[in-house]
């Protein structure tokens, strides 16, 4: 096995891993760092599969504007638990 091939079996591992975690995860910005965490594995893996123009894309628009969008409407809106 190349040093490639064992990274990317790491980066595998580690979107397992992370996506798992925003399913399991009961708070909801847990959720999104998570989702956050798993975008940007997978354009560390479209970069080394020598895609960079997607790598950049889903690390702009995966990881950065929609990570901020949902944290953006989790902000503006009230927890359950504030209510009682």
């Amino acid at each position: 096995m190349s040093v490639v091939d064992i990274t990317q079996l790491v980066i595998l591992a580690i979107m397992i891993i992370t996506a798992v975690l925003a399913v399991r995860f009961k708070d909801l910005l847990a959720s999104v760092i998570a989702l956050a965490a798993f975008s940007l594995a997978l354009s560390a893996e479209f970069f080394i599969l020598h895609a960079p123009d997607v790598a950049i894309a889903e690390a702009a628009v995966g990881a950065g504007l929609t990570t901020a969008i949902y944290i953006f409407t989790i902000r503006s809106t009230k927890r359950m638990e504030e209510e009682c």
